[in-house]
């Protein structure tokens, strides 16, 4: 059995006997549906693609209430069409990772094509024209919208905003690239959607492609942008724990009999492989503003709603029962050796610091109504940050720490200090001296810190080195509020880290002493 076209129609009972779950629809004429008349293009060509939007897509599909695929498109790393798509006629192996140690497994067949957009502009811009399509969504990581390099960010767009209307470098140079062309035939309505996990993140996107398209001098294309009957930037929040490939679910598919699951990283350290291992939950939530219209989202179990809506289930999620777990669990389990979350949350102290933390955040949680923070971070608790079959790392997930805290903690410390309350916090005070500990050079075990990368990583360790933790503190683009005169708080964290200092296992009895 190989993951193509042929093998899952010739070899159905095979695929079956293997427990994998085949698509049940015509996919031929999806996939000719979505090259002819596109209706949804995606940026971004990575797991959380493959193994939760895609999916989301195939279930319309089976269902009957969508026609057509998505129309995937590469940016940053345009070497997984070549190792992960094209091999496999774009089908994905999602294999479900179940708390209880089993799996599940089924073939997505929802990505009409893949193209690498640097080589095939003509398509692109083939595509923006359709008066088919309806929406362009994105998972780029908060890295993919950066507008200048002297702001912090990673990629610098310069180039864009001096030749992206005819030859755009990056994804945010790309849409304005075809939001412009939508514009010249005829200012097309779209929706633009950034599905990646920001606080909101549809502004964040529209100030990048507006930043680019202010450049180019065209006031018609800069009212096409700013009309959201013409062309709207709703906000979305996403969860999914999706971890890089693992070797463990690369066996198991090659014991069941199906071949060439390997592993694979691309030149720019991309993990990939032909399938995607990811957790069973999963939530979508989209400000419900598609100017073009738009798939039945809902059907597939999708929230759509207002943007009042969003952003409370963005905060509780980002700023409260899940991310500042994460990055707890991230930069503290880096410092302790842990490399898996689940290990982590075996340990005592660790298991404390998340559960003390999520119960100081739901005091000030924001409560979106379609879900309930409680039972939100009951599920967090006690059934994905547990999970053993999910392969994740302290190391991934603090990748880019430095884009994350402010929101993530920033906007709990200002709930507090907006009620009088800031004094009270505890936990994150600890979580953050975590993190000025792990800036520095060892480990608790005195071994060389092995960091993960950050577009800010150096300044900041530099600037603990040589100013002192006070002055990294006293940055509120880091914290993503001021606590440069709440010295109780400040105080605090201080004194957490100079006890973090204390020599081998300092970490270890800080957590111990102030947990």
């Amino acid at each position: 059995m190989k993951l193509n076209l042929q093998s899952i129609s010739e070899n159905k009972e095979q695929w079956k006997a293997a427990g994998v779950k085949l698509p049940e629809y015509d996919v031929a004429k999806a996939r000719k549906n979505t090259y002819e008349t596109p209706r949804w293009v995606h940026f971004g060509t990575g797991n959380i693609f493959r193994g939760y939007i895609g999916g989301i897509c195939d279930e319309l599909i089976a269902g009957g209430y969508s026609e057509s695929g998505i129309n995937a498109v590469a940016c940053y790393d345009s070497e997984t069409i070549d190792r992960v798509y094209k091999p496999y006629d774009c089908l994905c192996l999602d294999v479900g990772l179940k708390s209880d140690g089993g799996i599940v497994k089924k073939i997505n067949a929802s990505i009409g094509e893949a193209f690498a957009a640097r080589d095939d502009l003509e398509r692109l811009k083939e595509i923006a024209v359709s008066r088919s399509l309806q929406l362009i969504t994105y998972t780029i990581t908060e890295k993919g919208y950066a507008i200048s390099d002297d702001k912090g960010f990673f990629a610098p767009v310069s180039e864009d905003m001096e030749n992206g209307m005819n030859d755009p470098k990056t994804a945010m140079g790309m849409t304005a690239f075809m939001l412009y062309h939508r514009y010249k035939a005829g200012e097309l309505p779209i929706a633009v959607v950034s599905l990646d996990n920001m606080s909101r993140n549809g502004d964040r996107l529209k100030a990048s492609v507006t930043t680019i398209a202010e450049k180019w001098n065209d006031s018609g294309f800069m009212s096409y942008l700013n009309d959201s009957s013409k062309v709207s930037f709703p906000y979305s929040m996403i969860d999914k724990i999706t971890p890089r490939p693992d070797a463990k679910v690369a066996d198991i598919l090659a014991a069941d009999g199906i071949e060439d699951m390997e592993m694979q990283v691309t030149g720019k350290g991309t993990y990939i492989a032909p399938f995607v291992n990811a957790e069973l939950p999963g939530y979508l939530v989209i400000e419900d503003a598609f100017p073009a219209g738009r798939p039945a989202l809902e059907k597939a179990g999708v929230y759509m709603t207002d943007r009042e809506t969003v952003m409370k289930a963005e905060g509780m999620k980002v700023g409260a029962c899940l991310n500042p777990l994460h990055t707890a669990l991230a930069v503290s389990g880096c410092l302790l050796g842990f490399n898996k979350i689940s290990e982590e949350m075996k340990d005592e102290e660790l298991k404390k610091l998340v559960y003390a933390l999520a119960e100081e955040n739901l005091l000030v949680a924001s409560n979106p109504g379609i879900i309930s923070p409680r039972a939100f971070v009951k599920e967090v608790l006690e059934e994905r940050l547990v999970n053993p079959n999910l392969p994740d790392t302290p190391q991934r997930i603090a990748t880019d720490t430095s884009q994350k805290i402010p929101q993530r903690f920033g906007t709990t410390m200002k709930a507090y200090d907006a009620a009088g309350r800031i004094d009270e916090l505890k936990v994150i005070p600890l979580v953050l001296a975590l993190y000025l500990r792990y800036l520095g050079d060892k480990d608790d075990a005195g071994n060389e810190m092995k960091h993960s990368s950050d577009p800010r990583l150096d300044e900041l360790k530099d600037k603990l080195r040589e100013k002192g933790a006070e002055a990294v503190l006293d940055d509120a683009t880091l914290l993503g509020t001021d606590i440069s005169k709440k010295n109780g708080l400040k105080d605090r964290i201080i004194q957490y880290y100079e006890m973090m200092n204390g020599g081998l296992g300092a970490v270890r009895d800080t957590l111990k002493k102030c947990l």
